[in-house]
């Protein structure tokens, strides 16, 4: 039996507050364990939450970028359970009432678009984290992350397969750092997924029973969980088998999911309607000040790109990808006049240079610093593969392209007479060359080349020089 998977990923996000939903405690990464807690965040006693009002329009922007339904009214719930790192027993989210519904995002699949709908975006704090020992006998406490803001992105089962959920994930990471909502560093956990993950006979409009893969944590491991499920699935029916609905964990080592728990129901978890919060309100006026206020959105800026700096579709795709890569493009552009040239270094040179694609912040050279180097092509100082060593260099000691020319002397040779003299010279040294070239083998003009570059060591311009060898073998 041929089968197909049905994929939906339930995306957390952390927004990007100073402090967390209900409380004062600072949200920073790599605290102190239990240094940023307070009262509220471990719900004792006599404590009363409040909405941080700058989660909420956070929030809320995040859904009017993915197209979503903005809810004048939402509500607030207790889900109910219990594990270590929630101190209060319960964790506050929304149910019944989310603040958003509906949605969609568009993802490249094969050559066409794909349109996977969401089912909404609600919010909720986030529970502490468990550290294991090396050991295994004890586990640790951690309590930092409890009431961190966060927001929860369903999709509907939309996705048919690992390197969709992959491009899924990517181009929601986009959006969210586009708009200033979730740094979306998936190491640091600020960006988690989990994946369902069901098949069914090929051709099928009926679900099959589906898994949770909990917290995935890299664009890699997701669609290597995604692939690993599949094929268990598979195995486990043509077997004889049956899937049971339940939560998995994925081990990247091993490259295999193994069983966690058997999945609850809603029903499981005794929602309710927390009663120390007040239902959220947010008014037309409100949304649309946050509606104006967003930045021009990945795809918007791709099809820019595309018209206004006549870029292939690819090469717009990869500028616009990041927001600070496409930031660097513009404002190199506006020192250097080539989109197409400018876009080939960036993707090529400085993309390899980065450990992260949207990593560029402290990136040694600035825009402003590639633009001057590419005007040094342009204006004929250096030729091409010596912008690639003085680019070399400014990456590892930083400096000013046209500083670092002048101090190790490297200025390509573009005076005509004295490249003429030096190509007469070596024409001379080669009889046989020039008649093997002018009866027909044309490839010996790079070896002339090569010739006149061995002699200059590389400082010749290149265009020149082949623009006086043709003349003169063409005599």
């Amino acid at each position: 039996m041929e089968f197909e998977p049905v994929i939906g990923l339930e995306v957390h996000a952390q927004l990007e507050t100073e402090s967390k939903i209900f409380s004062t405690a600072s949200t920073a990464f790599g605290a102190e364990p239990n240094s940023q807690v307070t009262p509220v965040c471990l719900g004792m006693p006599g404590v009363l939450p409040v909405l941080n009002k700058k989660a909420l329009a956070l929030a809320v922007k995040a859904a009017l970028a993915l197209n979503c339904t903005i809810h004048g009214r939402s509500r607030f719930a207790r889900k109910n359970y219990f594990y270590p790192d929630l101190p209060k027993g319960y964790q506050v989210s929304q149910y019944e009432e989310p603040y958003s519904s509906g949605g969609w995002l568009d993802i490249p699949s094969g050559e066409t678009v794909k349109r996977i709908r969401l089912t909404r975006i609600h919010m909720e704090e986030d529970a502490g984290k468990l550290v294991h020992d090396n050991t295994g006998s004890s586990s640790l406490v951690d309590l930092n992350r409890a009431g961190v803001p966060l927001i929860e992105i369903v999709s509907e089962p939309d996705i048919s397969g690992p390197e969709e959920a992959a491009a899924y994930l990517k181009k929601l990471r986009s959006i969210l750092r586009y708009i200033g909502v979730c740094d979306g560093n998936m190491e640091e956990g600020s960006l988690r997924c989990d994946v369902n993950v069901s098949i069914r006979p090929k051709g099928s409009d009926k679900l099959g029973t589906k898994v949770e893969i909990k917290n995935v944590n890299s664009f890699k491991f997701i669609q290597r969980a995604i692939e690993y499920e599949i094929k268990r699935q598979e195995a486990a029916i043509e077997s004889g088998g049956e899937i049971i609905q339940e939560t998995r964990l994925y081990d990247a080592d091993k490259g295999v999911t193994f069983s966690m728990r058997t999945k609850e129901e809603a029903h499981d978890y005794r929602y309710f309607p927390d009663p120390d919060l007040l239902p959220v309100e947010i008014g037309a006026e409100d949304i649309e000040a946050l509606r104006a206020s967003l930045p021009e959105l990945p795809d918007a800026r791709r099809e820019r790109f595309a018209s206004e700096y006549g870029l292939p579709e690819y090469d717009a795709g990869v500028l616009t990808s990041s927001r600070e890569i496409a930031d660097y493009f513009e404002e190199a552009l506006s020192h250097y006049k080539n989109p197409k040239t400018l876009g080939n270094w960036i993707m090529t040179e400085v993309l390899r240079e980065l450990r992260e694609e949207d990593d560029i912040s402290g990136f040694p050279v600035t825009a402003e610093r590639l633009a001057g180097l590419l005007n040094l092509i342009e204006d004929g100082t250096i030729s091409g593969k010596i912008a690639k060593d003085v680019f070399a260099e400014m990456v590892s000691g930083g400096g000013d392209a046209k500083e670092i020319v002048e101090k190790k002397g490297i200025k390509q040779i573009s005076d005509k007479g004295e490249l003429e003299s030096l190509i007469s010279g070596i024409l001379e040294k080669h009889p046989d060359e020039i008649s093997r070239y002018k009866g027909g083998d044309q490839k010996l003009i790079g070896f002339f080349v090569g010739q006149v570059m061995k002699a200059t060591q590389g400082k010749a311009n290149p265009k020149l020089v082949n623009d006086i060898l043709r003349t003169e073998l063409a005599k």
